[in-house]
């Protein structure tokens, strides 16, 4: 690679300066606008700003069961709505018996997102002759009219399909054969059942001189379309559209006809913040807080790499701020989890090359040459580690739905991210400082020959810990589920009471979180407690496990006694769990999918199954042992639980994909195959990798720890667990994770050599 001239190096430098203080007061502006919440502010999640509370009643006969497909068919509606374009992580859940609640973040409109997602009704598609020849509609005063009931031709075998047929409707655009423009159209899929008899009714309407089937949705026709061909397949499409936003009506409308359940809405409202601007306040001023430490630790750690590492993790923080701001994406608790890990990888990128190119210089390269050969070598190590991570975020955004897509979006742009500026913006500020005359070695440092020490020697030591704390976190569960539940899960998990009071005064969400949540957890004995308020009103929402008949009295006598508030005044139901079964097997489904890929990608890269079956093996370890944790310790299990895991997940990963690097390096230069070679070419590989593993896990450590320092109290109940997550990933990829590879090489591949 060409070197830079001095006056180039200068330049390059004064445009690197300018940038960050351009970005940066970017960034500020953003930051402080969301902190303010004017128009100049990062989109947030509902626990973190608030949005729109849509309370729709079920009307008729149902089951049980069709109440719980229709609140994850409703999920489905509000995902594939809302979440393409804005990562917006909205969540749908029971109230009572007949009630399904929808709360979507970032709305401040409740009419705007009932316009969205469409109003819940049956949906019908109708023949237009019945078999005596008979309409079944036909052209009136005011548009196209019934001349039966629903219930007649729902008996005469008239109604073709109903809503609950219909596997998807989406709009979309189709290429005119005539003029080749672009025209809208609305695409269908069926179900086996709905796609033979739709063959067979529009097989008699095309025979019929392309005669019309219309579809009714919720007491009115919103297309009567001819039919030009037999359709055979399940696959249809409804041309003839006025215009895009017709076609995407339409599709509204039959998606949400295929609900099961017939739906009113009852009511709708703006709510406020969960967590509140003291969360968000709290989560900003420990990020500041961390990067500055860490940035110091960097460059007290690696001298002028260091620096130059501190600039290019500026730069990535404000980037970050940036991308959340312009693409609109949703910031959330769970997303919040994803920066962490996405900033920890951004470091650990830079510690790889930085030992690297120390390294290098104490072979007896030159300064320059070491820059280049570092970055070399890393690139392997940074791009095996950080694309496994991007499997887990890319099944995970696909497959999950709700906080798991909003981990999984923050993280994979992190992940990303933390690729472009370590490989090159910090490739291109060390290049400058180099270019302006800072040369010396002394600036970079040299690799120090270390003992090394022997790990695989304490294999069964390390192997006997992890099974004590995994057996005590079992044995926790178990005796704890004699009495109860295992894990002290929330009501996000299993539901709780939701109780609305009206007070006399508007309370602001600090004298919310000091002054009435303290008293509510003095009668629920229970620390999980959600308080939101209602938006231009004095009502708030407080959202507990589920209350007993004599626990809700003794509320509303405490709010009587405290506040002057009335019973009229206060109202309760119960509500279910908004992480669902559904949604649970769903995130279950996709971090099984995540690791199976995971696993063949590592197996494909390093040619031996064993590498990828003790990665996946130590990725299990680490998440037991933070189970272990929240176990023994009651930590209350809710959307945070499933936030941490997946962090938990990406990071252990990543970790130990480094040193397994580092093996498959040194394996090519091994004289020797037996098992004390093996043993010594192990230990000498974590050896010489010890020192990053340990500063990426100081550094992505400090981020969690001023979290857990100077965040609300919901925000220090996720960051315990992180943080005890990532201190376990950097254990097991240094204690667990080789010598699982050692053991499974000496004895499943002894014949190998």
């Amino acid at each position: 690679m060409k070197r830079m001239k001095k006056w180039q190096g200068i330049v390059s430098l004064i445009v690197i300066i300018a940038i960050i203080a351009g970005l940066g007061f970017y960034a500020t502006t953003i930051v402080k606008g969301t902190n303010e919440q004017n128009d100049d502010s990062l989109k947030l999640g509902l626990d973190l700003a608030g949005g729109v509370s849509i309370t729709y009643q079920a009307v008729g006969n149902y089951t049980d069961e069709e109440m719980e497909d229709t609140v994850y068919k409703l999920q489905q509606r509000v995902d594939s709505e809302l979440g393409e374009n804005s990562s917006t992580e909205g969540t749908v859940y029971r109230v009572g018996n007949d009630r399904i609640a929808v709360e979507v973040p970032g709305v401040k409109d409740a009419n705007e997102l009932l316009e969205q997602l469409g109003s819940p009704g049956d949906l019908y598609f109708i023949r237009h002759l019945n078999d005596n020849g008979d309409e079944n509609y036909s052209w009136g005063n005011s548009g196209y009219e019934l001349n039966y009931s629903i219930e007649e031709l729902q008996a005469s075998g008239d109604v073709v399909l109903e809503g609950t047929d219909v596997s998807s409707a989406v709009a979309t655009y189709e290429k005119d054969q005539t003029t080749n423009a672009q025209k809208p159209i609305v695409q269908l899929s069926l179900n086996s059942s709905g796609t033979e008899a739709f063959a067979e009714a529009t097989r008699a309407a095309f025979n019929n001189n392309e005669d019309t089937i219309a579809i009714y949705y919720d007491g009115q026709f919103v297309s009567v379309p001819s039919v030009s061909a037999e359709i055979t397949n399940g696959e249809a499409i409804i041309n003839g559209m006025e215009d895009y936003e017709a076609a995407q009506s339409l599709a509204s409308f039959i998606r949400i006809g295929g609900l099961h359940v017939q739906l009113e809405e009852l009511e709708s409202r703006v709510v406020g913040a969960t967590l509140g601007s003291d969360a968000l306040s709290t989560a900003f001023l420990a990020a500041v807080i961390g990067l500055l430490i860490v940035m110091v630790f960097m460059i007290v750690m690696y001298r002028l790499p260091g620096l130059a590492a501190a600039i290019a993790l500026a730069i990535y923080s404000v980037i970050m701020v940036a991308i959340l701001y312009l693409y609109d994406i949703a910031l959330s608790l769970s997303g919040i989890a994803g920066i962490i890990l996405s900033i920890g990888m951004a470091v650990d990128a830079n510690v790889i090359i930085f030992a690297r190119i120390r390294e290098e210089i104490a072979t007896g390269k030159s300064v320059a040459e070491s820059i280049e050969s570092g970055f070399k070598k890393a690139l392997s190590a940074i791009l095996d580690g950080n694309i496994t991570t991007l499997i887990a975020a890319a099944v995970l955004g696909g497959l999950g739905s709700g906080m798991v897509k909003g981990f999984a979006t923050t993280l994979a742009i992190g992940v990303i991210l933390s690729m472009f500026t370590a490989l090159v913006i910090t490739r291109w500020i060390m290049r400058s400082l180099y270019a302006v005359g800072l040369t010396d070695e002394k600036f970079y440092g040299r690799a120090k020959k270390v003992n090394v020490i022997n790990f695989m020697g304490k294999k069964k030591v390390f192997f006997a810990a992890s099974l004590l704390v995994i057996c005590v976190g079992l044995v926790s569960i178990g005796a704890h589920s004699a009495s109860g539940y295992g894990l002290n899960y929330s009501l996000e998990f299993l539901g709780g009471t939701s109780t609305t009071v009206n007070f006399e005064k508007e309370y602001s969400l600090a004298e919310i979180d000091s002054d009435i949540v303290p008293l509510v957890s003095q009668i629920t004995g229970d620390n999980d407690i959600q308080a939101s308020k209602v938006d231009d009103g004095t009502g708030i929402i407080f959202k507990t496990r589920s209350l007993a008949l004599e626990e809700r009295e003794a509320l509303n006598a405490m709010f009587n006694e405290k506040f002057g508030v009335t019973e009229d005044k206060i109202s309760s139901e119960n509500i279910t769990a908004t992480i669902g079964g559904e949604m649970r097997r769903q995130s279950i489904i996709a971090v099984i999918v995540a690791a199976i890929l995971m696993l063949l990608y590592i197996w494909f890269r390093f040619k031996d199954l064993r590498f990828a079956s003790s990665a996946i093996i130590a990725l299990i370890h680490d998440v037991l042992v933070v189970l272990a944790l929240y176990a023994v310790a009651r930590i209350s299990v809710g959307s945070a639980f499933v936030a941490c895991m997946l962090t938990v997940i990406g990071y252990s990963v990543n970790d130990t994909i480094v040193i397994f690097d580092r093996i498959r390096e040194n394996m090519h230069g091994m004289l020797k195959r037996d098992e004390e070679a093996y043993a010594q070419m192990a230990n000498e590989s974590i050896t010489q990798t010890l020192s990053r593993s340990i500063s990426t896990s100081i550094t992505t450590a400090v981020m969690v720890l001023m979290l857990l320092i100077l965040g609300v109290s919901t925000i220090r109940e996720f960051a315990l667990p992180l943080l005890v997550g990532v201190i376990c990933g950097t254990y097991s990829s240094i204690c667990i994770a080789t010598e699982l590879w050692y053991v499974m090489k000496v004895k499943i591949g002894a014949r190998k050599k």
